[in-house]
């Protein structure tokens, strides 16, 4: 919703005040002068980025037009799988193989269909939680081994944003290029005999095409790079909470204090509080007694 609402003022704020000068909407309307800006910025992206980064660009822009992001409801999805894993791990750390080897296809992660939906947190869960069935592991080494795979994995993420950053940059640069073609095609009508009203019309077409660099620069490009670094940084606090969630749980503490410790993690406007937390673990575990008394 926010997205769309910042588009509307862009446009409205832009080329509405553009109407509002007396401009004319054909005049800006140069379809040649947008191919060569967005078919060089296309090219220089192609060119420069390898074909994982371009396809994580993509499903980040998706991600950022989605409706669903790391709301209260993912957070608490999160955070009671958390909980019901390290309650199965209390039993002994091979009871979750049965979970952990086929996420997809056990009832515990079918209940946290959210999770489900994000392969690389889902990933780092399994694959973690496996880390610490293998065998002994204090909370100082696997805190080692987890923040560098977290710097790894931020590294890898946030490339895509950087890209459509210095392509964002460079779209002044190929307005500027576009204007240059028109300006050339200016000059051989000169030669060729073009009168005052056609030389006047060249060099307006001409000058779109700076007008077009500068505004997917600013309005477009710019903007959605700084939203998927939000969304980059999103992600990573929440394989943050789930790295201090198992930290907390190899040091030793309880299941609801590491989940606690987790939830001090998430970010501001999303976070819930303990008591919410705790109602939560508690409507949970209501469920599954009055499962049982079913089944009995």
């Amino acid at each position: 919703m926010m997205q769309i609402l910042g588009i509307l003022i862009v446009l409205g704020a832009v080329f509405g005040g553009y109407l509002m000068m007396g401009g004319s909407a054909l005049a800006i309307w140069q379809p040649t002068e947008m191919l060569v800006i967005c078919g060089a910025a296309v090219g220089a992206l192609v060119l420069g980025n390898p074909k994982h980064v371009l396809a994580e660009l993509f499903s980040q822009i998706k991600k950022v037009a989605s409706k669903h992001k790391h709301d209260s409801e993912f957070q608490r999805q999160l955070l009671l799988l958390m909980y019901e894993l390290l309650q199965t791990a209390a039993g002994g750390l091979k009871a979750l193989d049965a979970h952990v080897e086929a996420p997809k296809d056990s009832p515990m992660f079918q209940r946290y269909p959210r999770i489900l939906e994000e392969p690389k947190l889902l990933a780092f869960i399994v694959d973690n939680f496996r880390l610490m069935a293998m065998g002994k592991i204090n909370a100082h080494e696997l805190e080692g081994v987890l923040e560098q795979e977290l710097e790894a994995i931020h590294d890898e993420l946030t490339q895509p944003s950087k890209s459509l950053h210095k392509i964002a940059e460079a779209m002044p640069g190929f307005g500027i290029l576009a204007a240059v073609l028109g300006i050339v095609i200016t000059m051989n009508s000169v030669g060729e005999g073009a009168d005052t009203a056609e030389i006047a019309e060249h060099v307006g077409a001409a000058m779109v095409g700076t007008f077009i660099g500068i505004f997917f620069c600013y309005g477009v490009l710019d903007p959605i790079s700084g939203m998927m670094k939000q969304l980059v940084n999103s992600e990573a606090s929440t394989m943050e909470t789930v790295k201090v969630v198992l930290c907390t749980h190899v040091a030793g503490k309880p299941p609801l204090l590491a989940i606690d410790a987790g939830r001090r993690l998430i970010q501001l406007n999303t976070k819930p509080s303990f008591a919410t937390l705790e109602a939560w673990i508690n409507a949970m575990a209501d469920g599954e007694d009055a499962g049982a008394r079913r089944k009995a």
